[in-house]
């Protein structure tokens, strides 16, 4: 079943293969009625998207901001591993609806948080050519065009070279928090990141949390800073993964939300835009949770 809802797209504003006017104009060519555009740490296709949508499709501001854990040694107050995936990694992402996308301090952070992400792409790069795995730095730039440059770019341009067979595999080999061209790089917490979605006037979810480790942990943080929903509906999961995480959703409190991840191109290529049923009545909830927020001003 087609969706009418995607609460989840990207763009080239971060990784996507598409411009905000194409992604809103494939979601009207296959009948959705609601999007939200949520980019990798930027708002700045918002306003193309918001400008090309209307005509029957709504197209909510929104945002994903990528956050860590912060490892046991270095917050040994923390429970060990809280939010921790099982696979290892410890990146949790938090996705922003309804944000005010011209919020100074939002806008802020995620110019910062795009540069540091740069840097690190280009610091990756470096690794690479010791290994010796040499890529042309132009054209990992260029394979971001507009948008931010992150891991994804450098994968793809390790893809071309022929250095490795597809992106997944660029990152299992080499730029994959266990490989040899690995580089850390500065990010929010999950609590710092839906605090600031808060303060943008935004609804904060947590995005694909299938698989954290102590994830009714994680939400018992996350909902004390200001956690409004729950990405149960995703590309992938089981039948029982999502009914697991509506059940979270339903225990917390919280909205149950959901989309496909699409990005078009090489990334997530099974992620295809409105190919997760999402039902309207998620779109119905978060307007319900924003009309609360404005009225109590909270």
């Amino acid at each position: 079943m087609t969706s009418q809802v995607d609460l989840h797209l990207h763009t080239t504003a971060s990784d996507g293969a598409y411009t905000p006017a194409a992604v809103v104009a494939l979601a009207r060519d296959r009948g959705l009625r609601t999007i939200a555009i949520t980019d990798h740490d930027s708002v700045e296709g918002l306003a193309e998207a918001l400008a090309t949508a209307g005509h029957g499709l709504e197209a909510i501001p929104g945002v994903e901001i990528n956050t860590d854990i912060p490892h046991s040694d270095e917050a040994p107050s923390r429970p060990p591993f809280r939010g921790v995936r099982r696979d290892g990694a410890s990146e949790v992402h938090i996705l922003g609806y309804y944000v005010d996308y011209r919020h100074a301090e939002l806008q802020d952070v995620l110019r910062k948080l795009r540069d540091f992400r740069r840097d690190r792409a280009r610091r990756m790069v470096e690794k690479l050519a010791r290994l010796g795995m040499p890529l042309d730095w132009q054209r990992v730039a260029a394979l971001a065009g507009e948008g931010a440059v992150g891991r994804p770019h450098v994968a793809q341009a390790l893809v071309e070279r022929g250095y490795v067979t597809d992106v997944s595999q660029a990152f299992d080999r080499y730029i994959g928090r266990e490989g040899p061209a690995y580089v850390e790089r500065h990010k929010l917490t999950p609590v710092e990141a839906t605090r600031l979605i808060v303060r943008a006037g935004g609804l904060p979810a947590l995005a694909h949390p299938s698989g954290l480790a102590n994830l009714p942990l994680l939400l018992d943080e996350l909902t004390a800073a200001g956690l409004v929903g729950l990405e149960a509906y995703y590309t992938g999961y089981l039948p029982e993964e999502t009914q697991s995480l509506l059940l979270l959703a339903q225990k917390y409190g919280l909205v149950a939300t959901g989309g496909s991840d699409f990005h078009g191109g090489s990334i997530l290529p099974h992620a295809d835009l409105g190919s997760v049923f999402v039902p309207m009545a998620a779109v119905a909830a978060l307007q319900s949770r924003l009309d609360d927020s404005r009225r109590t001003g909270c």
